[in-house]
C-alpha cells in the first residue's frame, strides 16, 4: 500500500479541479483509488477482530464518487478532492451506521461512525426513542473514559427540545438533535504509514463500536426509503 499516493493525488486534484486535469490525469486517479480500496480491505481485517459482521464487503462498494452534484451548490467545483467510504454490515448505506473514513489532505481527513444523515424522520423518531428508554445506557457509553479520550457527540440539533418529549427528561440536550456522530480528525502524517494507521483506526472503531451499536439498537427497524 501506498497512502502517500493517495495524498498526493488528492492535493493535486485540489489545486486543479477542473474536468481538463482530472481526464487528463486519470491514470493517476485510478492508480490512488486502487491504493485507497486496498487500504480500505487492511483497514477492514482489523475491524474485523471485533466486529466480523463487516467482513464480506467488497472494498470497491464501500466507496463514494468524487463527483460532485452541483445543481444546488453556490461552488461549482466538479470533484471532492477526498476518498471516502463507509463500512457497515450492510455497506455504505447510512443505516445501519458503521465506520467512516475520509481521506483528504491539508489536515481534514476523519475517523467518523453515527447517524450523519438527518433527513430520515423515521430514524430519528427511533433514537429520540430508543434515548428516553434507555437514558443510562446511553450516558454509560458517551461518558466512558476511554470514548471521552476520543469523542464528543455531534450533530444537527433543534434549539428546543421536539413536541411530544419531556423537556426535563434526563438526556433533553440529546433529544433536541437530528442526528448524532463521531469524528476523530486526523493529521496527513498519520496516513503515512498504512500499517500503523490501520492498526490506530481499527482501535478508535473499537472505542466507537458501543455508540454504534446503541444506535443499530434504536434502528434495527428501520427501512431505508424506496426510491
Amino acid at each position: 500500500m501506498n497512502t502517500q499516493c493517495i495524498i498526493d493525488y488528492l492535493s493535486a486534484l485540489s489545486m486543479n479541479n477542473n474536468r481538463e486535469w482530472y481526464h487528463a490525469n486519470k491514470s493517476d486517479f485510478k492508480k490512488a483509488n486502487e491504493e485507497f480500496e486496498e487500504l480500505l480491505q487492511a483497514l477492514m481485517l482489523e475491524i474485523g477482530k471485533f466486529d466480523s459482521s463487516i467482513l464480506h464487503n467488497n472494498p470497491k462498494d464501500l466507496t463514494f464518487k468524487i463527483v460532485r452534484d452541483t445543481r444546488f451548490s453556490h461552488d461549482k467545483s466538479p470533484y471532492n478532492p477526498a476518498f471516502r467510504a463507509h463500512i457497515s454490515s450492510k455497506g455504505k448505506l447510512p443505516v445501519p451506521v458503521g465506520y467512516y473514513l475520509m481521506i483528504k489532505p491539508g489536515d481534514q481527513s476523519f475517523l467518523g461512525g453515527g447517524l450523519f444523515a438527518d433527513m430520515f424522520k423515521d430514524a430519528t423518531s427511533m433514537i429520540r426513542d430508543y434515548i428516553v428508554q434507555n437514558g443510562e445506557e446511553w450516558e454509560k457509553i458517551i461518558h466512558d473514559p476511554e470514548f471521552e479520550k476520543y469523542f464528543t457527540v455531534q450533530g444537527t440539533a433543534l434549539k428546543k427540545v421536539p413536541a411530544g418529549y419531556d423537556k426535563e427528561h434526563p438526556q433533553a440536550e440529546y433529544l433536541k438533535f437530528k442526528s448524532w456522530y463521531l469524528e476523530y480528525p486526523l493529521k496527513d502524517e498519520e496516513l503515512i504509514n498504512p500499517e500503523i494507521f490501520s492498526a490506530k483506526a481499527a482501535d478508535i472503531f473499537r472505542v466507537m463500536k458501543p455508540f454504534n451499536d446503541y444506535l443499530n439498537k434504536a434502528l434495527v427497524d428501520f427501512q431505508m426509503p424506496v426510491r
